[in-house]
């Protein structure tokens, strides 16, 4: 037990100077949000918001963790053309991730980065017959992986272009393009 508690102490003795180190962040972003179902696709705008945490290891080289929330406006109605008022519309909702990032400077004020992690999407449908409404959602399991680039504006504002794919299960996929504004602290 004492070997443990002596490994456990000098673990986080040479944490202290890394985690001093750490840059936490949080950012506000915008972009293209295209949702493939069964190989047909609809774009819109995805917004959200992400916070994270950047960890700097040797050479240069950077370890964090990211997690966002957001939502878009991608979203698709049908109408039966032989009854009037009915309509079907499905639309994304809420998608919500967490992600491992690993990247490296490049000069002072850049950084090169691939992410991969969790994501769960909301998709949900209603339907209308000109009288009453029905509606339902259901959420989607997945991962994301995807790169970026991120350039420091000042010591604290950064920019950031994103692009993230995203596959969950029924066959549903998302390509994202992304710009960020963010602050560190």
């Amino acid at each position: 037990m004492k070997k443990f508690a002596i490994a456990g102490a000098a673990a986080a003795l040479l944490a202290i100077p890394a985690a001093a180190n750490a840059q936490a962040f949080v950012q506000v972003e915008t972009g293209l949000d295209s949702v493939s179902v069964d190989g047909e696709s609809d774009e819109g705008v995805n917004y959200g918001i992400s916070a994270g945490y950047d960890l700097p290891l040797s050479g240069g080289m950077f370890v964090g963790i990211q997690g966002t929330v957001a939502d878009s406006t991608v979203k698709e109605c049908a109408s039966d053309v032989l009854t009037v008022g009915d309509r079907l519309c499905v639309k994304t909702g809420r998608d919500l991730a967490a992600v491992v990032r690993l990247g490296t400077s490049v000069g002072d004020k850049s950084k090169l980065y691939v992410l991969g992690g969790y994501t769960n999407a909301r998709i949900r449908a209603t339907y209308t017959d000109g009288v009453d409404s029905a509606s339902d959602g259901a959420n989607g399991d997945g991962f994301r992986l995807g790169a970026g680039y991120q350039y420091d504006l000042s010591d604290r504002l950064f920019l950031k272009a994103e692009y993230r794919y995203s596959n969950y299960e029924s066959d549903i996929s998302r390509h994202n393009a992304i710009v960020a504004l963010g602050a560190k602290f």
